[in-house]
């Protein structure tokens, strides 16, 4: 029950700057395709390092 209370938590946190900014939004993603493979990786390493380290701080 948590992970999939943890799962519709990031799905209304990916919905906030699509619907606040949809320009903004897709700007950001028309850059993030110009990245090459080794950039998303690292992006997608920090970004799950970082939930991690704010999982086991809230725990």
């Amino acid at each position: 029950m948590n992970l999939l209370a943890a799962f519709a938590l990031m799905l209304v946190i990916e919905g906030i700057l699509p619907f606040l900014a949809p320009v903004v939004w897709r700007e950001t993603f028309r850059k993030m395709l110009e990245l090459s493979d080794g950039q998303l990786r690292f992006i997608g390493l920090g970004s799950m390092l970082g939930g991690l380290l704010i999982f086991f701080m809230i725990r």
